[in-house]
């Protein structure tokens, strides 16, 4: 019981500042759909989508190594002051390195904005190790606090860039630079990160187990990047950059999904690696794996079931096309749920080659999938594609998982969810305002009967709290 109050404990703190960053691009999807042309918004898009690649290929995965590292290292002090010191000295070298690269090709290939990616490149690097040492500090609020301000500046900067100044698309670029740097800033000195450098603890030996732990999930991330975001670049060569613009706004809602997940999963992976080889681990894993997947799959048809509401409320009319690929990409994102779950055991374990392996597994589905249908089913061949490798993914994970944990699922769990995603794709696609009523009606009742027990979980907790004050 005290493993999942602490994880709840964490999750909700970690969720209340997560939600200014991770949530704020659902939020501002009126002011970009107006102040922004489709192609303004795809060629956006495609750059946070580089940048999303490139940055854990600069460090090999080096933030994900110091997060874990230092959850082992909690209440060590000389272990917690060797780690970040080696911490620093790759980040410096592998900042270093990349710059004099990224100029020498900037010699030879001209782009547009090519001192702002940069600068956001930096910027995202040095925010993402620091906001992973402050959770491997156990440091949850201070993490919480760096994202509130990340979110509020997020909100002012765009609106100075983008409105007052309009800007557009740079606007866009530096407004995330702006944000994540005053985030970033805000972690140095609350944390006083910079007492923890110095050179004499500079350890190869340790340079090289943490990039043992670290290169394995490279990979990963390179496949999660085609897996998520590959469908972007075809759709940019093969329909243009318009149909990008339209297709990276449906992916907008299955990705406030996802940004919830992440918000879990910060806490997820360190309660896993904290209770991975505890006695009740197949029952810790098998409640949480169950709980979650129950709320997920809820939140996902309730967002289907949402979209013709909703839509046509936050989105410009001129990206209204948008929303036919939502259900399908929705979809996706709760088989990545359950696949992300179990990546939080794999690498409690420190296997951090079969997250890889799998990965990339699902990421060659994709591309296969999206090059040999999108010329036919245009748009639908990148959200298909991309839902079938999450499926994919959450299988083979499934099976394999049995080695380490033996996950058990709520029997008749499965049927439960097939029946009631393919009633509400259907009614979703029939575009009738009574049945977008009763769809929502029905999803509203199942998710309350599905999720019952949780939800007098929270009730009890809440009254019981109301009672002792």
């Amino acid at each position: 019981m005290n493993k999942k109050k602490n994880l709840m404990k964490n999750t909700i703190i970690i969720f209340i500042g997560k939600l200014c960053t991770q949530l704020i691009s659902f939020f501002l999807l009126p002011l970009y759909t107006s102040y922004l042309t489709t192609s303004d918004y795809g060629i956006v898009d495609l750059i946070t989508t580089y940048v999303t690649l490139l940055v854990p290929l600069i460090t090999m995965e080096l933030e994900m190594s110091i997060f874990r590292f230092l959850v082992d290292a909690r209440g060590k002090d000389k272990d917690t002051k060797t780690l970040m010191s080696n911490n620093y000295y790759i980040l410096s070298i592998s900042l270093v390195l990349f710059s004099i690269l990224y100029w020498i090709v900037c010699l030879f290939w001209k782009f547009d904005y090519q001192f702002i990616i940069w600068i956001d490149i930096v910027i995202c690097l040095l925010s993402g190790n620091l906001l992973q040492v402050t959770r491997g500090f156990g440091r949850t609020l201070d993490f919480s606090i760096s994202c509130i301000i990340t979110g509020v500046m997020t909100i002012v900067s765009n609106i100075i860039l983008i409105v007052g100044f309009n800007m557009g698309a740079p606007g866009m670029i530096i407004s995330m630079a702006v944000a994540n740097g005053l985030g970033a800033l805000y972690l140095f000195i609350r944390l006083k990160l910079y007492k923890y450098f110095t050179y004499k603890l500079v350890d190869k030996k340790l340079i090289k187990d943490m990039y043992a732990y670290s290169i394995p999930i490279v990979p990963n991330g390179i496949s999660w990047w085609i897996v998520n975001v590959s469908d972007r670049t075809i759709i940019n060569v093969i329909l243009g950059t318009a149909s990008n613009g339209l297709y990276a706004i449906s992916n907008k809602f299955p990705t406030l999904l996802s940004s919830l997940l992440g918000i879990f999963n910060l806490s997820w992976t360190e309660s896993a690696a904290l209770h991975i080889d505890s006695d009740d681990r197949d029952e810790f894993f098998s409640d949480i794996v169950n709980t979650v997947t129950k709320l997920f799959s809820c939140f996902g048809v309730g967002m289907i079931a949402c979209m013709p509401f909703l839509f046509y409320i936050l989105i410009n009319d001129k990206f209204y096309d948008a929303i036919y690929y939502v259900p399908f990409l929705v979809l996706g994102a709760v088989f990545n749920v359950v696949a992300c779950l179990y990546s939080g055991i794999y690498l409690a374990k420190k296997d951090s080659k079969i997250v890889s392996k799998t990965s990339v597994i699902a990421a060659v589905v994709n591309i296969v999938l999206n090059l040999l249908l999108i010329k036919y089913i245009g748009l639908y061949a990148a959200a298909l594609s991309t839902t079938i490798a999450y499926f994919v993914m959450m299988i083979y994970r499934h099976f394999d998982i049995k080695r380490y944990v033996n996950i058990k699922f709520e029997k008749g769990l499965l049927l439960k969810s097939i029946l009631i995603y393919s009633l509400s794709i259907f009614l979703f696609y029939q575009e009738n305002i009574y049945l977008n009523i009763l769809n929502l009606v029905i999803v509203v009742i199942y998710s309350i009967i599905l999720n019952k027990e949780f939800l007098m979980s929270c009730l009890n907790t809440v009254t019981g709290k109301l009672k002792r004050s």
